[in-house]
């Protein structure tokens, strides 16, 4: 009888590390099953970038907003269906996330190279990092083994990615409740160094608030005129110096009150985060540094795994 007790206690302890041990990503995971991954997707990425540069901020983003809407699953890939409305037209996503027709382009090059291994989210995942080392930024090992939602969720979308409106408390808020601290949501603001936005996210800023440098609200309202519906689409780069080139420039852009979004200028605004925002800015190695190891542990948001979710062989649709 107490064998036989042992041994379930056994069995289920096994069944309980297994399961665990399924849950993990690893830096390996396709090193026999997909071994040029790496490449195809590295050459795809680096292509896309040589034809627009700031390609590489939107596939930034791309993982940035797919890993806070239900985790790192793929999900904000996927076209609306009959059955769900998805992620494309959500506010924080509508008319401003781009790069889906590049991921199309990688999950092709990745399909010849090994057929309906690997997932829609690793190749985000896997994108991200090369986008930010094309631009100049660090290098990190990137963590594997995603699988794809079969499902997405615009209402999800509209409440967890913070908005340009969201004060330091929201902010800190919203990375907390993915399992970021305040110096990893600092360090991940830094992907601010690159890309652009548009006239609508930044407009209440330029005209309304006092903590804004008035020569550069001066610049930014010449392309975006304070009417709403006129101009909302112009753009204005978010690192005034250095758009396409990922540095810590953003840093001193904050310290002078450059920052173009609202949300921007809160990390350093006589707030909590005022030391950190300084401290990026005289140690642009510290920042890299942080900048990788704030991107691994995002990337661990709520990964499907195992036999959750699947491996799309179209990343707009579930198989």
């Amino acid at each position: 009888m107490a064998s036989s007790t042992m041994a379930l206690v056994i069995l289920s302890l096994l069944v309980v590390f297994l399961g665990s041990s399924s849950a993990q990503l690893s830096t390996s995971y396709y090193s026999k099953t997909c071994p040029n991954v790496f490449s195809a997707v590295k050459s795809t990425v680096q292509s896309a970038i040589s034809n627009e540069r700031r390609m590489g901020a939107s596939l930034l983003r791309l993982h940035f907003h797919d890993c806070f809407v239900n985790g790192c699953d793929g999900s904000i890939l996927l076209d609306d269906t009959s059955s769900f409305t998805g992620e494309k037209t959500a506010v924080p996503n509508n008319r401003s996330a781009r790069g889906f027709e590049v991921v199309d382009n990688i999950k092709s090059a990745v399909e010849k190279v090994c057929p309906g291994v690997v997932s829609c989210a690793d190749i985000l995942a896997i994108a991200a990092r090369d986008s930010v080392v094309t631009l100049g930024g660090p290098t990190w090992n990137v963590k594997l083994g995603r699988r794809d939602a079969r499902t997405a969720s615009r209402s999800a979308a509209n409440n967890n990615i913070p908005p340009p409106t969201s004060n330091l408390n929201r902010l800190i808020s919203s990375f907390s409740s993915k399992g970021l601290s305040v110096k990893d949501m600092v360090a991940l603001s830094g992907s601010h160094t690159i890309g652009q936005a548009r006239c609508t996210s930044f407009r209440a800023r330029i005209y309304n608030e006092a903590n804004i440098d008035s020569s550069f609200a001066r610049t930014r309202q010449s392309n975006c005129p304070r009417t709403n519906g006129s101009g909302d689409n112009n753009l204005a780069p978010l690192d005034l110096q250095t758009p396409t080139a990922f540095n810590n420039d953003y840093y001193q852009n904050l310290i002078n009150r450059r920052g173009l979004l609202h949300s921007d200028q809160q990390l350093f605004n006589g707030g909590s985060t005022d030391s950190q925002v300084r401290a990026y800015y005289n140690n642009p190695s510290s920042f890299n540094a942080d900048f990788a190891a704030a991107m691994i542990k995002m990337g661990d948001v709520s990964p499907l795994t195992g036999s959750r979710g699947e491996v799309r062989k179209n990343c707009r649709r579930v198989n």
